[in-house]
């Protein structure tokens, strides 16, 4: 009997996500939890069981671009070419943000804002890898000098607002991407290659 509770639980999980992804595929991103247990058949109490709020439904959306983007994250940082791992990160957050609006939501929303401790244990391990692919490239005289981590967040998010809301092709978005990354290079360091 509790297998079968469980079999169940884990069934309606699924078709509440299946929900939530087919609502966002529609670009609706308000994610409202009474809407969405309406749409995937079960009760409203089944809904805030899985994720208490809305929150938490858009992390476990989230969950698997999050942890692709830690693996390029991480492969960024141990990149032998310091520029070319920061080219990497700001390219894989950029294309992050584009593809999955989930993701982007998740990464521009302050960290206070009740995360679930999977989610907070991501972006600790995401802005400690971005901190060593900085370093690395400040210490290899690649990035302009005075730029912090947060000027980096700040500006790629801004560059993924501005490729959302021109409904820029991909072309456009590797033309953006080629100026931010022009932009933030040390003066004398040459151009930028397209990321």
């Amino acid at each position: 009997m509790t297998t079968t509770l469980r079999a169940d639980a884990a069934r309606n999980r699924d078709r509440v996500l299946a929900t939530a992804r087919a609502l966002v595929a529609e670009g609706d991103l308000s994610l409202q939890l009474n809407d969405i247990a309406r749409r995937a058949g079960v009760g409203v109490g089944t809904v805030y069981r899985h994720f208490p709020t809305r929150r938490a439904l858009l992390e476990a959306l989230a969950a698997d671009a999050f942890a692709a983007l830690l693996d390029q994250a991480q492969a960024a940082s141990r990149d032998d070419d310091p520029w070319a791992g920061l080219q990497r990160l700001l390219r894989s957050i950029l294309l992050g943000q584009l593809t999955e609006p989930t993701l982007a939501e998740v990464l521009s929303t302050s960290p206070d804002e009740d995360a679930t401790a999977p989610t907070t244990t991501r972006r600790g391990e995401l802005a400690a890898l971005a901190a060593t692919v900085l370093e690395r490239a400040t210490r290899a005289g690649q990035l302009r000098p005075g730029l912090t981590l947060d000027d980096l967040q700040h500006l790629v998010c801004g560059t993924a607002f501005a490729a959302r809301i021109a409904d820029a092709p991909d072309d456009r978005v590797e033309l953006y991407l080629a100026v931010l990354l022009a932009g933030v290079r040390a003066p004398g360091q040459g151009s930028s290659p397209p990321a």
